[in-house]
């Protein structure tokens, strides 16, 4: 018997990044939805936790090999 298993789980990543000086809030944003929209902070991620949503399975019927005669 075969069977798909599915986990959700929400993983929730930390970076400490340094940003220029002197921003104002909107430009930390910015600064930061950039710096994550180019990849450049995927680099710095780290899994900080990661919590269990659900699970489910489903079975999968086997096909038959044997050939009609």
């Amino acid at each position: 018997m075969k069977v798909i298993v599915t986990v959700v789980e929400k993983i929730i990543s930390e970076a400490h990044i340094d940003i220029p000086d002197g921003l104002n809030q909107s430009a930390i944003k910015q600064h930061i939805v950039d710096r994550y929209n180019t990849g450049a902070m995927s680099t710095d991620m780290n899994i900080f936790q990661v919590d269990f949503e659900s699970m489910s399975a489903r079975i999968v019927p086997e096909h038959s090999n044997a050939k009609s005669a």
